[in-house]
């Protein structure tokens, strides 16, 4: 809530509490979670009821949202920069002990665009999705996942303390399986859901951890208690703090080294990517690290392992995405690699952290354009996503041709559109930072430029290559309105940062904007991008454009190829590091189990069991037989009276 400006001084502001349209700051939140309890309880009760009017139901709710958050964005213009934070106590939700915590939310510049994103973005998706799942028999479910994935977002962005994040971060990872596994009859969705469940758990195992050790370093889990009194933890534990969130970054954000679920997760719906990659979950790790600016300010060590982060992961998705064949996998590396740009700019402190939300922001609108294109591409081409199969389709489907178009430009950078001012800001901020991380970034810049003209030759250029019982044809309109609506926000997204608007508006959160000094003027960093850009935009052209493309993929390629259709052999690290050796440990603890734990009890019971055989021998029913046991049994009580008396 806090910003920690230059020299390390944090501003206490007291914030106001919730009133007039601010008042309705939970209903940003209810209005999707009454529709996702309305549609999967109403669903499952009465399925031929809801199938009518249940997307329907389903759509308006977070447009509702969309309004409310609208309302406010405008309310908080009208104040004074010292005057926009606001927090809104819901009810007491945890009173154990030392523990108090209120299920309050907060409001300021950060968690305001935040919420025109996932409102705005994640409403045209719910439009879109109306046409794209209309056959599918399961759909009111679907719609009432989106609901329950747009709540749980909210919740994220909205909470006023890390625990009340960590609720939302939960339920986010919850909606993702639920989505990534819609079509749960295919195997390799089931797997997909599963994947991202485990590998984002072991993200959250460091957000829980780091919310543990803020609460017994300061008392509470606020972010405004933490940032208040963030001088007096030492440096260590702040940098053990900020790893920790780090690692929970990297899971729901697909950094390296808990990137190897975001692929996979393509095996969800089309709506479902767009909105886990644009609007919701990929951004969540991107907002922790802002919204804890105050840990990592004081943390320059763990600042350093975000930028390292950051710069392998932009670079490592960015040549993902240029051997996928697959169009939503190409699109995922992509998204891989922007989140990158996105972490380095955050990592890069307070001369970074207003560029990163722009990048965010521009990303959310292009990326949602493209994945919502792809799946336009796949209805007209009976869900087909190899790209392979496609070419010259911008004759077919014209409208999804243009407004892909869009999304493709403002992605690479193209002068004017939204990607060239967002991206270049952070390759700026990288270079008076770091050359070798600029470097780095510039890189990235110039294989983005490769990897999205080669998917758009091979779809919507060049020689049709498509079966002959596919007929490629145009999206409904309820299809391409979004994507004509996500289209001009990728063009025009860019004048966010007309007269330093969005650095202002942002200040109070992140601090005040620092002056960078890149080792060259700013204006040839801008020219040296579109250059590395430009240079990569030739390559593909002369590697895709001007060759056929055969359908089926060649086998003898070079070891780079061969890394990036691997997902740069991601799965098989992971095997090797986690995999295998959990498996041994497990197989170990296992044999333990059986030889060591279980035989010590067994052992015990054969024990007892064994003596009560014998015992039972005794015990044959016959008089006689007890009699002589008495008899015996007394003349040994007079030997040994005997005994004690001689002695």
């Amino acid at each position: 809530m806090f910003a920690l400006h230059e020299g390390g001084h944090v501003p206490v502001v007291d914030p106001t509490a919730a009133d007039g349209v601010f008042s309705l700051a939970w209903l940003v939140i209810a209005l999707p979670l009454a529709g996702a309890a309305i549609l999967l309880v109403g669903g499952a009760i009465a399925p031929k009821r809801f199938a009518a009017f249940g997307h329907v139901l389903g759509t308006l709710l977070p447009i509702g949202s969309f309004a409310i958050s609208l309302a406010m964005f405008l309310s908080l213009l009208g104040r004074d920069e010292g005057d926009r934070q606001v927090v809104q106590h819901v009810y007491d939700w945890i009173d154990v002990g030392g523990l108090h915590v209120g299920m309050d939310l907060l409001y300021d510049p950060l968690t305001a665009l935040f919420l025109l994103l996932i409102t705005g973005v994640g409403s045209l998706i719910h439009v879109y999705s109306i046409g794209y799942m209309a056959h599918d028999p399961r759909r009111v479910r679907f719609f009432g996942y989106l609901n329950l994935f747009v709540a749980a977002m909210l919740t994220l962005v909205m909470a006023e303390n890390y625990l009340g994040l960590f609720l939302g971060w939960e339920g986010v990872g919850l909606a993702s399986y639920l989505l990534i596994g819609f079509w749960q009859h295919k195997h390799s969705a089931a797997a997909a859901a599963k994947k991202a469940f485990v590998i984002n758990r072991v993200g959250d195992m460091g957000l829980s951890a780091a919310i543990m050790l803020a609460f017994a370093t300061w008392g509470s889990t606020s972010f405004t208690v933490i940032s208040a009194n963030a001088d007096g933890a030492s440096e260590k534990t702040m940098t053990a703090l900020g790893l920790l969130l780090l690692l929970g970054a990297c899971g729901k954000s697909a950094q390296v080294p808990l990137q190897a679920w975001l692929l996979d997760a393509m095996e969800g719906p089309t709506p479902v990517s767009a909105l886990i990659h644009a609007a919701t979950m990929v951004t969540a790790g991107v907002y922790l690290i802002t919204r804890s600016n105050f840990v990592f300010e004081r943390a320059p060590d763990a600042q350093t392992v975000v930028v390292i982060v950051a710069t392998v992961t932009l670079l490592w998705g960015a040549v993902i995405g240029c051997a996928k064949d697959d169009i939503k996998k190409a699109l995922a590396g992509s998204t891989m690699s922007q989140i990158g740009y996105m972490m380095l700019g955050a990592g890069l402190g307070v001369a970074g952290y207003a560029f990163a939300i722009f990048h965010l922001l521009t990303h959310g609108f292009f990326k949602a354009n493209m994945f919502l294109g792809a799946g336009s591409v796949m209805h007209g081409m009976d869900d087909d996503v190899n790209m392979r199969h496609y070419g010259a389709l911008r004759a077919m489907m014209p409208v999804t041709f243009l407004t892909f178009a869009m999304g493709y430009l403002a992605i690479i950078g193209f002068p004017g559109f939204s990607g060239f001012w967002s991206k270049d800001k952070i390759i700026e901020v990288a270079l008076a930072e770091n050359w070798v991380v600029g470097a780095c970034a510039l890189l990235g810049a110039g294989i983005t430029g490769f990897y999205m003209t080669r998917l758009m030759l091979m779809t919507f250029f060049g020689e049709k290559r498509w079966a002959k019982d596919v007929h490629p044809h145009e999206s409904p309109a309820v299809m391409t309105y979004p994507l004509i609506v996500l289209a001009a926000l990728s063009v025009l997204g860019g004048l966010m940062l007309a007269g330093g608007w969005i650095q202002d508006f942002l200040s109070p959160v992140v601090g005040e904007e620092v002056e960078h000094d890149p080792p060259i003027p700013a204006l040839a960093v801008t020219g040296l991008a579109v250059l590395i850009v430009a240079v990569g935009v030739t390559i593909a052209i002369m590697l895709v454009g001007r060759r056929d493309v055969p359908r089926e993929a060649p086998q003898d390629v070079s070891f780079v190829t061969r890394a990036a259709r691997a997902d740069v052999y991601g799965d098989a690290i992971n095997d090797e590091l986690v995999v295998k050796p959990g498996r041994a440990l497990t197989g170990g603890l296992l044999v333990f189990d059986r030889s060591v734990v279980d035989g010590l009890f067994s052992g015990g019971a054969l024990t007892v069991g064994g003596v009560g055989a014998l015992v039972r021998r005794a015990q044959n029913g016959f008089v006689r037989s007890y009699a002589l046991s008495l008899l015996g049994g007394v003349l040994l009580v007079v030997l040994a009276l005997l005994a004690v008396n001689l002695a």
